[in-house]
C-alpha cells in the first residue's frame, strides 16, 4: 500500500461516525461451529480458476454483470467456491441492480469481516470464515427489515440446487 494511500485514508477516520459505517447489526463474529482453515492461499491456486484465485485471495472485483448467478433463481444454496462452506441461501437472494449478485444476509457464522480503505473511504469486506476468501462487501442500502445489501463476486459462489447434496467441505 502506498503511503499516500494510507494518509489518505487515516485523515477519513475521524468522519466515520459521520458517514454512517459503523458496523452495528452487520455479522461479525465467526460461529465456534466453524473451523478456519490453516492452508496458505498458494495452496487454493490448482483447485480454483485463475479468475476465482484472483478474486478470493487477491481480493479482486469481477466486472460487474458478468455473472451467470445473476440471473440465478432457483431454490438452492450459494457455497464458497473455494472450500464450499455454505454461504448463503437463495431465499436471501434479490436483484439489487449492480451487477453483482446480492443477498440480504449471510448463513449465520459462516462470514467474517474487516474495513477495507482501497478506495480511501471505508468500506466492510466479508469473507468466508472457513478459508478466508474474499467474496464481497455489504452496504446499508438493502431491503428492509435488515437494510443490508450483501454484494458478492459470482465467481467466488458455486451454486448447489435444492435436492441436490451440498460437497464435501474442501480443505
Amino acid at each position: 500500500m502506498k503511503r499516500r494511500t494510507l494518509f489518505k485514508g487515516l485523515a477519513l477516520l475521524p468522519t466515520l461516525p459521520l458517514l454512517g459505517y459503523a458496523q452495528s447489526g452487520l455479522a461479525q463474529a465467526v460461529a465456534s461451529t466453524v473451523v478456519a482453515l490453516d492452508k496458505p492461499h498458494r495452496e487454493w491456486r490448482s483447485l480454483l480458476s485463475a479468475e476465482a484465485y484472483a478474486v478470493l485471495f487477491e481480493e479482486d472485483t469481477e466486472a460487474p454483470g458478468s455473472s451467470p448467478l445473476n440471473n440465478e433463481h432457483r431454490d438452492g444454496t450459494f457455497v464458497c467456491a473455494a472450500c464450499y462452506l455454505p454461504l448463503f441461501n437463495s431465499q436471501d437472494k434479490y436483484e439489487s441492480g449492480t451487477g453483482w449478485p446480492s443477498f440480504t444476509q449471510p448463513i449465520a457464522g459462516h462470514i467474517g469481516t474487516k474495513q477495507d480503505f482501497k478506495l480511501i473511504f471505508p468500506r466492510t469486506e466479508y469473507h468466508c470464515a472457513r478459508c478466508g476468501g474474499h467474496q464481497g462487501h455489504v452496504f446499508k442500502d438493502g431491503p428492509q427489515p435488515r437494510g443490508e445489501r450483501w454484494c458478492n463476486n459470482g465467481v467466488a459462489l458455486r451454486f448447489i440446487p435444492q435436492g441436490e447434496p451440498l460437497p464435501e467441505l474442501r480443505s
